[in-house]
């Protein structure tokens, strides 16, 4: 007797409504240990991709070595991204000034301005990315006991029906059916206790990394607006860096 109970025999008994459910928290389960996998590994890549940057850019004796290096390597991690939407904006400022290009709205106000609002633009593309799958762990996290404990209610009212309608309602003919009907529960706790850890980590790793890319982010502009006229140059690089400051450094006359 004791052979036939179990996960297996749970299975059996379960009827359509406790099927869907078991398959919805699979898709659940299945969903959180990809982004638990996929994000873990994007934000080691990240981290380092991050850190090696981080360590070029410090150490780059122009704008212009910074530059070349994104060309090289590619804006593939947030804090380059942002550098990146910086250099972008001086060259749409200087094709604007030039008048290679019909200026727009998106060129009102100062050059700062301007500036500012590109870095911004950077930094809320690397928010969105950073956040992707969090709402999926949330929901998981929030919704799949729930789901467990309606399984656990439903599997209970089945148990009740059949052992009335057998008309023997003692210890042994009632524990079977009711300790299966809880395996709905405890699937739902299993379901979700990794997507709320997981959301947390990723939450505090995300929060991290938009608290120094904001931090990041004063350095750039004022590397780019004001502050790069300290910044020390080679005289076998070519006047991008001159230009950048120029550029962003001027102000609209005043009539």
């Amino acid at each position: 007797m004791q052979e036939s109970l179990g996960f297996a025999h749970f299975l059996a008994q379960t009827d359509g409504v406790a099927r869907f459910i078991l398959a919805v928290l699979l898709v659940m389960s299945v969903g959180t240990w990809y982004l638990i996998v996929v994000k873990g590994a994007q934000n080691i890549l990240r981290r380092n991709k991050t850190r090696a940057f981080l360590d070029a850019f410090w150490s780059a004796p122009s704008l212009d070595a910074v530059a070349r290096r994104l060309r090289e390597d590619g804006a593939n991690e947030p804090f380059a991204h942002l550098v990146h939407h910086g250099f972008t904006a001086v060259e749409q400022l200087r094709a604007s000034r030039e008048g290679s290009r019909p200026a727009g709205l998106i060129d009102a106000g100062s050059p700062d301005d301007f500036l500012s609002r590109a870095l911004k633009r950077a930094i809320d593309e690397d928010k969105a990315r950073l956040e992707h799958g969090q709402t999926f762990l949330a929901t998981v996290a929030s919704s799949a006991p729930f789901i467990g404990l309606f399984g656990t209610v439903w599997g209970i009212y089945r148990a009740l029906i059949a052992i009335g309608m057998s008309g023997q309602g003692t210890l042994d003919k009632v524990a079977g059916p009711i300790g299966e009907a809880l395996i709905m529960t405890a699937i739902g706790l299993a379901v979700a206790i990794p997507a709320a850890i997981a959301y947390n980590a990723f939450a505090r790793a995300h929060r991290n990394t938009l608290t120094a890319l904001n931090s990041f982010a004063h350095d750039v502009f004022a590397f780019l607006s004001v502050g790069a006229r300290a910044a020390p140059q080679r005289a076998d690089v070519s006047a991008t860096s001159e230009r950048i400051i120029a550029l962003t450094s001027a102000r609209p006359a005043v009539a």
